[in-house]
């Protein structure tokens, strides 16, 4: 009897989650954990979404016929206390349409929760396109991550800590897999320690007086495994915000690790270079996902 009203809640659940192209959809629409209705209403300031309390996905599909079957759960920056929707999120999810990639841009919850509730909006992001695999024309096991900033620290979190229990609600589509196939980090956030640490990022997701216990914990370098999914990573020398550092030491903990990995580490642009032109060899950064996309069999043919 348990089962059968588990599987009912779940379908019950998914019927409702279903993002047409463009439209953004509550990620729990039957409730959002340890919500908090007092917060009041989202706000934008400058082009960034802040406040948020109400998570949510928006699916930018590729032109009839394109789709390829790779899906991309879009992580945008803003350290924790902003969501950078349209510069590191629609944008990228245009360009990936364009490869026939179905993006999925991610509004998550920030600094008014803590963790872990961007680490559970992010699985739960995951959960959701995977379970509904078939209706988006997505490959279920060609589900990825492309996070920016404190945004590549979510997507790294998503591919280091996928099965953590902090990432669970007790919500039935927790029965579903929350691991990436793949993870595109672009100057993303990894740890938390140290002088290569992201402050702000830092404060935001863990308070302003952190243990070193959970410093260390969400540090992501210290959580890759063998069952860590394979990652790109895209930094910049100039990047003094988040410094390069984060990049190299999450590709030497992968390396270790025996997972597929590679970083470019270019030369010119500081912090939050995104899509923008006129930055050398820096600009070409897509050119170089697309490759490397390519190469690993998510755009067509190639090696799994």
């Amino acid at each position: 009897m348990k089962k059968h009203v588990t599987s009912l809640m779940l379908s019950m659940l998914m019927t409702s989650l279903n993002p047409a192209a463009g439209a953004a959809v509550p990620l729990w629409p039957e409730g959002v954990p340890n919500a908090k209705p007092q917060l009041g209403a989202e706000y934008v300031n400058d082009g960034l979404v802040a406040n948020v309390s109400i998570p949510t996905l928006t699916m930018v599909a590729p032109a009839a016929g394109k789709a390829n079957g790779t899906a991309a759960i879009i992580c945008p920056g803003g350290g924790y206390a902003r969501v950078a929707v349209e510069k590191e999120g629609m944008r990228y999810a245009q360009w990936l349409a364009g490869l026939g990639v179905t993006s999925f841009v991610l509004k998550y919850r920030m600094a008014e929760f803590g963790h872990p509730a961007p680490l559970q909006d992010v699985l739960r992001a995951i959960r959701m396109v995977r379970a509904r695999a078939a209706e988006y024309n997505v490959d279920p096991h060609r589900i990825g991550v492309v996070g920016s900033s404190a945004g590549g620290h979510l997507a790294a979190s998503a591919g280091t800590l996928f099965d953590h229990p902090e990432g669970r609600t007790g919500a039935p589509l927790d029965n579903v897999a929350a691991r990436p196939d793949f993870m595109i980090l672009l100057y993303p956030v990894i740890t938390m320690e140290g002088a290569a640490a992201h402050a702000g990022s830092r404060k935001a997701l863990l308070g302003d007086k952190p243990s070193p216990e959970l410093m260390r914990r969400m540090s992501l370098e210290t959580r890759v495994t063998s069952a860590t999914p394979p990652a790109l990573l895209i930094h910049t020398q100039g990047d003094t915000g988040v410094p390069p550092d984060n990049s190299i030491a999450f590709y030497q903990a992968l390396t270790r690790a025996k997972v597929p990995a590679e970083l470019h580490i270019f030369e010119q642009g500081g912090h939050g270079v995104g899509m923008a032109d006129g930055l050398g060899t820096t600009s070409a950064w897509p050119k170089r996902a697309e490759e490397w996309l390519r190469m690993r069999g998510l755009l067509g043919s190639g090696v799994h």
